[in-house]
């Protein structure tokens, strides 16, 4: 193989090679078809390796040569040798640092005729091949600009964490504890409850904010894929398998991102385990390993604890992944953050319908237990925009399951304009069910006398409006009850479901 370095270099490698053929008038457009490939394959979001290779099979097209191949000098991989009756040609690809040359390699037929036309076409597409390499790297190592870049003044769109109970200021304060260091972050909480949101916020808090945010889904990996998609694969590993970094390559310069890290298999955990130890990777076919500069951060929804005690999860791999644990809190235990999850997401989707909710659909969203957490109340705030028949959300248009007891004590009264009685005694009837029939218990959870509660469950639920409107007699009620309870005391009290 012949490497020309410069004009002299190429005029000699051209004397000795070939003969000079006339130029063909389909070939004066070469340069700008290789150009329009790369600016294609550029802004189709393709990493810089598929950008890279839509440059070299563009460049073999329009040259009409065997093989055509751009890489670094470092690369761990040389070209292969010339075939039998092939010819081969490298031009040196210049770039600003010594460090960073490439090589563009072509092949061709021995006995075919390449004029001067030919290599000069060549010499400048290792022009081009300079920028390809260049937006390679780039592309592979973002964190190697992100100091010349300024910080960024907007985030990526994702939710904040919201809420204002201690609970959630107590997460926030140790968000940004951890994401000021580099440490690996063990995420724990039940599935909706926002882990990846958390692990964003930690990347966006951190150094690393100008670099990728590289998201895997443990549970989708597929084991005989599992090493090609984390680790990646190298060219010619395989008939028709075309190189490509893998996720921990794409990370690099920021953070990555282990959701569900708990379903692994015990032999992805073991490959998984090398590669966090050492911050290195080999691709599939590779002789050797490639550091990567990345952020661990893992997620899971069950107990890596208890499942390392009953041998489903590797107690190295725990002891790697652990240490520096956040507990992200399942709804249930912030009602009050509901109303404000609500508010959010109603503004965020203000452009599809401008809507508001009323005090009954708060109160039975602020009630209800939430099993599918955040995700769960972002569904149901979209549905009730969807489906809603005014600008405002009430009670019937939420699903049956969040209205649950709420409607099943407040509706009724609310359609048949009861009085605060009748009202009290649709509650009172409902905790005596809830206490499996012991007046007793239904007296105490409600904090009347059992008299009280007596003269609650003899009031008529059926009767007219206008004679609910009436007040009982007095002699429903007895004195001492009265005091102990008192008909507007008793009444205040239920503002929600007894447990």
């Amino acid at each position: 193989m012949q490497v020309a370095d410069g004009t002299a270099a190429q005029e000699e490698t051209v004397t000795a090679v070939t003969a000079v053929t006339p130029r063909h008038r389909e070939r004066r457009r070469g340069l700008s078809q290789v150009l329009a490939a790369v600016v294609r394959a550029a802004t189709s979001r393709s990493d810089g390796g598929e950008v890279r290779l839509a440059f070299q099979e563009a460049l073999k097209d329009v040259m009409g040569m065997q093989t055509v191949t751009l890489r670094d000098t470092a690369s761990r991989w040389p070209s292969d040798a010339a075939a039998p009756g092939t010819e081969a040609v490298a031009f040196e690809v210049p770039s600003a640092s010594a460090a960073h040359r490439g090589i563009l390699e072509a092949t061709f037929v021995r006995h075919g005729r390449r004029g001067d036309w030919d290599f000069q076409l060549l010499g400048q597409a290792a022009q081009l091949g300079s920028m390809v390499l260049e937006m390679e790297r780039s592309r592979a190592q973002p964190g190697r600009i992100a100091s010349t870049l300024p910080t960024r003044a907007t985030r990526d769109g994702a939710a904040p964490l919201i809420g204002a109970t201690p609970t959630m200021a107590a997460l926030r304060s140790r968000v940004e504890r951890v994401a000021a260091t580099d440490f690996t972050v063990l995420l724990e909480g039940e599935s909706g409850v926002g882990k990846e949101l958390v692990a964003r916020q930690i990347h966006e808090l951190s150094r690393r904010r100008q670099g990728p945010f590289v998201a895997i889904n443990c549970a989708a990996l597929v084991e005989t894929l599992l090493e090609a998609e984390l680790f990646g694969i190298e060219e010619r590993t395989a008939t028709g398998v075309r190189g490509r970094r893998g996720k921990f390559e794409h990370a690099d310069g920021g953070t990555l991102f282990l959701d569900e890290v708990s379903d692994l298999s015990l032999t992805a955990q073991a490959k998984l385990l090398r590669a966090i130890q050492d911050l290195a990777v080999e691709r599939v076919g590779a002789t050797g390993v490639q550091r990567v500069d990345i952020r661990i951060v893992a997620a899971t929804n069950r107990s890596l604890a208890e499942m390392v005690e009953r041998k489903l999860f590797r107690a190295d791999l725990f002891y790697r992944l652990g240490g520096v644990d956040i507990r992200v809190p399942p709804l249930r235990e912030r009602r009050i953050d509901v109303a404000e999850l609500a508010d959010y997401f109603l503004h965020r989707l203000r452009h599809v319908r401008a809507l508001r909710l009323s005090d009954a659909a708060r109160e039975a969203l602020m009630l209800y237990d939430w099993p599918g957490n955040v995700r769960e109340l972002e569904r149901i705030i979209e549905r009730a925009v969807a489906l809603a028949q005014s600008d405002v959300i009430e009670l019937d248009d939420l699903p049956s399951a969040v209205r649950g007891d709420f409607t099943e004590v407040l509706m009724p009264s609310l359609r048949g304009r009861d009085t605060m009685r009748a009202w009290g005694s649709r509650y009172a009837r409902l905790v005596l069910d809830r206490t499996g029939g012991n007046k007793r218990e239904a007296s105490r959870v409600l904090g009347i006398s059992y008299h009280t509660l007596n003269s609650y469950l003899r009031f008529p639920l059926r009767q007219q409006n206008a004679s609910a409107a009436a007040c009982p007699d007095d002699g429903d009620l007895d004195v001492d009850d009265e005091r102990d309870a008192g008909e507007h005391e008793m009444l205040a009290e239920p503002v929600g479901i007894a447990p």
